[in-house]
């Protein structure tokens, strides 16, 4: 087994370099149906929405005018280290994942410690649909309709304490069911975290569900979190814990490859990868040939979350 500082440059790398032309090609097939089309159409042309259906309200006020990717694209395409390195490995793989009974313990500097299982979770708040903005720390993006409902909801249920200054994630780990965790890439099991008033910004969202569906396996089944102005790998999936403690966490990532992942993972273009530009992006599901899309700070939330980082050297807490 290989250990932790022994990553492959294809495991971390843009997949713009190392991704085969061929599954580009079937990437921009997949989407290239979806763009221009009104809201119905796109979700007819999504590639057949599966799993129970999940209901919710549409939320505007935390939702992009961008197109969705489609169905396709958001399932298929996909970073879940536990199941593999490759982008559809995830989609793949992920069928042998058990999902019941789930449950998910919220426990550390809280006056109420709780173990929830999903129907309590599911409970706990309105599910909304919100479409967000995800950009990827490998330089290529995607529009995706997820549901589900601020976290801050969850975290008032457990009455943080002072001490609660960090919110740290833990990613289920069924080693006969993921195989990619027989990889040195990552200590196992996955952990992200956020600074206490991130995990209570309302952009913050505790995720069900994608194109009014339940999530699938392959997209972190049966919830995770979505941070939409970090970098992707910083919501982490398939969540089975969640602590709340005084210390800064230090992340798997981080762990991992300290030069490279920092704790915040703010989307920043004048801050580049050590090995590759941050400055523009790749959305999949459009052509080959379509241009660059350029990066905006914060993935384009910086009206809403600046505020968090007011006063902090954002190139040296990256």
């Amino acid at each position: 087994m290989r250990g932790r500082n022994d990553i492959r440059p294809s495991e971390i790398t843009p997949e713009a370099v190392w991704q085969s032309r061929r599954q580009w090609l079937r990437q921009a097939a997949a989407g290239s149906l979806a763009l221009g089309l009104p809201w119905g159409a796109r979700a007819e042309e999504a590639g057949d929405p599966q799993g129970p259906a999940l209901a919710g309200t549409r939320n505007p006020e935390f939702s992009v005018e961008d197109p969705p990717n489609s169905w396709r694209d958001i399932t298929t395409y996909n970073n879940f280290y536990e199941f593999g390195t490759g982008k559809a490995d995830p989609s793949e793989n992920a069928d042998g994942m058990r999902l019941e009974p789930w449950q998910v313990r919220i426990d550390g500097a809280v006056r109420r410690p709780l173990t929830l299982d999903l129907d309590d979770l599911l409970r706990l708040a309105p599910i909304e649909e919100r479409v967000y903005r995800l950009r990827c720390v490998e330089a290529w993006s995607m529009v995706v309709p997820w549901m589900g409902y601020s976290l801050s909801h969850l975290l008032k249920r457990v009455e943080p304490t002072g001490d609660a200054r960090y919110v740290v994630f833990t990613t289920d780990l069924q080693p006969e069911a993921m195989p990619g965790v027989r990889a040195g890439i990552l200590d196992w099991p996955y952990t992200e975290g956020l600074r206490m008033d991130e995990a209570m910004h309302p952009l913050a969202l505790l995720t069900f569900g994608v194109y009014g569906r339940r999530l699938p396996p392959q997209n972190g089944a049966p919830l995770r979190v979505v941070v939409p102005w970090k970098y992707g790998f910083k919501s982490a999936k398939s969540l089975v814990h969640i602590r709340l403690q005084a210390e800064e966490p230090v992340s798997s990532w981080m762990r991992a490859a300290p030069r490279e992942y920092g704790f915040y993972a703010n989307v920043n273009p004048a801050v580049p990868h050590p090995r590759w530009s941050q400055a523009t992006e790749r959305r999949i599901g459009t052509s080959l040939f379509a241009p660059l899309v350029p990066t905006q700070p914060f993935n384009g939330y910086g009206e809403q979350v600046a505020g968090l980082y007011q006063g902090m050297d954002l190139r040296r807490n990256f």
